[in-house]
């Protein structure tokens, strides 16, 4: 896939307040904590954080955010996303993966499906509807994540969601083995949309058997590094992998402001600016560059002719990107 924006210029090494977005392969095998703090250590950042976790038995794409762009990293989170998921018919997890208790909840005798019904069966869970969270998860409840009441034997009543599946395609079929492609909402479990498959085509359940994030918002899995990639790097060469602060920001509208109009939004203060396109009342949120092209931060239309700073890039920084 192309690649939206550029990735940023690479800055000195004592530059340990970087800021920018890494775009992470995360492998199977650690938590997306473990390699967010493996990221912030090989790009000597002193701010960092991702924008949706991803199981320890998952991989694929997890979007590190660092520095200023720590800022905006809200603006992924409730970014749709895809994912590619095999799962096993006729067995279930208790914690719907393969890193559980897994026993077999189909009949022995049981025949394995064919292509047909499967496609039939899995166009029947597009578009909305509610989901628990599983057990199994990182929602908290008093602080606590869920997953750690669950492994002291404690079960909390948790509320349905409303989740979205845009599309839902068959991979590959072999036996009670089966690979999806899934895009849907945040906050969809597909651990849960798998256990909800296998009762739908009526063998009990599934279980997880492996996950990969390709998709979140416009960032595509082409687009990211492996942590050995990383590693590889020389110290100044990894900052070649970071994407720009702004590129969380693809789908808001941008506006250029002069010399004096900047260092008044950067102080804080409102700016007098005609809209240059008609929006909807909706669409206040703005996109604000110098007049170098610098990411300003994110601003907002308070009326047709009166823009307000919202969340800024801090002047250090600025200062710092147009001198590269």
């Amino acid at each position: 896939m192309t690649k939206f924006l550029s990735p940023t210029q690479s800055v000195p090494l004592k530059s340990v307040n970087c800021s920018g977005v890494l775009l992470l392969n995360k492998p199977v095998g650690i938590s997306s904590n473990r390699a967010l703090q493996i990221s912030k250590r090989l790009l000597s950042a002193t701010k960092a954080g991702h924008t949706g976790t991803l199981d320890p038995m998952a991989q694929g794409l997890l979007p590190i955010c660092l520095g200023e762009a720590t800022k905006f990293s809200s603006a992924l989170l409730s970014v749709d996303k895809t994912y590619v998921a095999s799962l096993r018919l006729g067995y279930i997890s208790n914690t719907g993966d393969a890193e559980g208790e897994i026993r077999q909840v189909a009949e022995p005798d049981a025949y394995p499906p064919d292509s047909p019904r499967v496609i039939e069966i899995l166009q029947t869970f597009l578009g909305r509807s509610n989901q628990i969270p599983p057990m199994f998860s990182a929602l908290k409840l008093r602080g606590k994540p869920l997953y750690q009441y669950a492994r002291e034997g404690i079960t909390i009543e948790r509320k349905a969601r409303e989740i979205v599946i845009y599309s839902i395609s068959l991979d590959a079929l072999s036996g009670f083995e089966i690979t999806i492609t899934v895009r849907c909402s945040s906050g969809t479990y597909i651990r849960t949309l798998v256990e909800d498959i296998g009762k739908a085509l009526g063998y009990g359940g599934a279980y997880l058997t492996a996950l990969s994030r390709t998709d979140a918002g416009h960032f595509n899995l082409s687009q990211a590094c492996s942590l050995d990639q990383l590693e590889a790097e020389t110290p100044a060469g990894r900052y070649n992998f970071l994407w720009p602060v702004d590129s969380l920001l693809h789908d808001v509208p941008s506006l250029i402001f002069d010399d004096d109009e900047a260092a008044r939004l950067l102080q804080g203060q409102s700016v007098r600016k005609s809209k240059q396109q008609p929006c909807s009342p909706s669409d206040t949120k703005l996109r604000l560059y110098d007049s170098r092209n610098v990411f300003l931060g994110l601003g907002e239309w308070v009326d047709s002719e009166t823009v307000v700073p919202k969340r800024m890039i801090v002047s250090a920084a600025v200062a710092a990107a147009t001198a590269r």
